[in-house]
């Protein structure tokens, strides 16, 4: 069988954020598309419907609610310390990076708005950096949370897309896994490949891949958003740079198995250029799912900064490798031990106030706009999503005395970690509570983040010895390696047009969210400054969408 029905406008491959932000912009300008998508429609949303919805704002009036003050001046500066551009194939990152900067600190939130977008009042502060003003890391809180999370975020851009398919402007064909973009005399045409068997499947769960039939089908653009690789971990493994030390053997997924990277070697063999493929993030804070909804299944702690984070045999972490402050300067640091796994130990006081577990299903008062439920961060006790991790999941030690959490890591860990080295840190940090004054980083870093209202109130307990027993139980997490996003991608120009290794604008194919970098084909440069991921979707699929439906 094979489809060569109506010719849309345009053709658009992935049906995640990116995907569907450029559709709506194609709708809203009295245009026709065809979204593609391998995976079943209880899917229709991808990575993003997953996610906790953070967004980067620069200048907002949640910050400035919350004493930040924040400036388009200061992002920048974050933003280029932190990316480290430093390669001839910068260019359009960088470029993109300008764009983004200020779209963030401009129409974004009035964008997002004027779509039904609300935010949580306290502002987030990831990637908190730690070395200096001019280097990696957030300056302020810039991570705004979505009321509703990812699902929220997505919202909008969903009800446009429906409305299309209603109106006969839009067609949502799922099962369908492209193989080939079509080109004809320099241009991309079209896109052919396989219709893939029904399957029920629900959302993340993997689907079958028998072949039903075959498609082809024609449009003036094509519009690549079909993600990155961080599902595919051999491709993960194959693009690992050297700068991050050797692969890691285990490893947890961050995303469903069908973000796989495929399309990406599509577009390649199509005429595009891939650049800053060994550009990546992944998460050091992963933790096995107790209720795994796809393969190797891990969810990421989002942690405050009071942990005390040892390597797997037992040995501090250096300054400022502290939780929340540097993702990929610690991963860097781990791969090195040798080991593929580390540990936080903690209190359950600082359980019950830091510990936030990334993601829309495990947020859900935030997801389902729970107030009565929001409300009760504030109260005793850890959010029942933290606490069900802490009773049934396999990575964490809970125990009432030393040498019981002490005897519980050994078991988990093995002879490799040296539990006297454990407890010599424990006891040297806890001496250094005596005073409101002290030489450890870590204690006058988290002294230093209680003066941010926002962390005081909901993100950052209260300084307290880890062996106090009003603190108690202790607590010891193991923690993996999860993957996560693609940083290089598609490199394309400031209308999101995939361009040739020379260069040149490919007639007719277009590329945005992880599928380019986020834009240009590496937006972030080596790191990201967090909460900026949605973002980089939503702004790459919105100039994608507009170039699109200008031709």
């Amino acid at each position: 069988m094979t489809e060569n029905v109506r010719r849309d406008d345009a053709i658009i491959v992935g049906a995640g954020l990116a995907g569907l932000v450029a559709a709506a912009e194609v709708l809203d300008a009295g245009k026709t598309v065809t979204i593609l998508e391998q995976e079943p429609a209880a899917s229709l949303g991808g990575q993003a419907w997953w996610s906790f919805g953070g967004l980067f704002l620069v200048g907002s009036p949640e910050q400035r609610r919350m004493g930040i003050r924040d400036s388009a001046e200061l992002a920048r500066q974050d933003w280029f310390g932190t990316a480290g551009f430093d390669r001839e194939e910068d260019t359009w990152p960088r470029a993109w990076a300008e764009a983004y900067l200020d779209f963030a600190a401009g129409e974004k939130r009035a964008w997002l708005r004027g779509k039904g977008v609300r935010f949580f009042p306290v502002v987030g502060w990831a990637e908190r950096g730690g070395y200096t003003a001019g280097g990696h890391g957030n300056s302020v809180p810039r991570f705004h949370i979505t009321w509703g999370t990812g699902p929220g975020v997505l919202e909008p851009f969903l009800r446009r897309v429906r409305q299309g398919v209603d109106d006969g402007t839009a067609r949502i064909l799922h099962r369908r896994r492209v193989t080939e973009l079509i080109v004809e005399s320099g241009a991309v045409v079209g896109a052919r490949g396989e219709v893939l068997a029904p399957d029920a499947a629900l959302r993340g769960e993997a689907s079958n891949r028998d072949i039903a039939g075959d498609f082809e089908l024609r449009a003036p653009a094509v519009v690549v958003t079909s993600g990155g690789i961080g599902g595919n971990h051999e491709l993960v493994r194959a693009q690992w740079p050297e700068r991050l030390g050797t692969p890691p053997a285990h490893m947890l997924s961050g995303v469903p198995a069908h973000v796989d990277g495929l399309m990406l070697g599509i577009a390649e063999r199509a005429g595009a250029r891939l650049i800053n493929g060994d550009r990546m993030w992944h998460y050091v804070e992963g933790i096995e799912n107790w209720s795994p909804v796809w393969q190797r299944h891990g969810i990421r702690i989002l942690p405050g900064p009071s942990s005390l984070w040892l390597d797997a045999t037992g040995k501090r972490l250096p300054i400022p490798l502290f939780p929340g402050f540097d993702t990929l300067g610690t991963l860097e640091h781990l791969r090195r031990t040798g080991h593929d796994h580390s540990w936080f130990v903690l209190t359950q006081k600082i359980i019950e106030k830091e510990f936030a577990l990334s993601g829309s299903e495990q947020n859900p008062d935030l997801t389902n706009k729970d107030y009565k439920l929001l409300a009760r961060r504030v109260l005793p006790g850890a959010p029942a999503p933290v606490e069900a991790f802490k009773e049934k999941g396999a990575d964490f030690v809970v125990a009432d005395t030393l040498p019981e959490l002490l005897a519980g890591m050994q078991r988990l860990a093995g002879d490799e970690l040296d539990t006297v080295l454990v407890e010599q840190h424990i006891r040297e940090r806890d001496r250094e509570l005596d005073n409101d004054f002290s030489k450890d980083a870590q204690i006058t870093a988290l002294r230093g983040a209680r003066n941010y209202r926002g962390d005081k109130l909901i993100r950052v307990a209260s300084p307290h010895k880890l062996l106090d027993e009003k603190a108690g139980p202790l607590i010891a997490v193991k923690l993996h390696i999860l993957t996560r996003k693609s940083l290089g991608g598609i490199e394309t120009d400031l209308s999101a047009r995939a361009l040739t290794a020379d260069g040149r604008p490919i007639s007719g194919l277009y590329a945005a969210g992880e599928a380019s970098g986020f834009g240009g084909g590496g937006v972030h440069g080596y790191r990201s400054l967090e909460g900026t991921f949605l973002g980089g979707c939503l702004f790459s699929g919105r100039i994608a969408g507009r170039a699109v439906a200008a031709l």
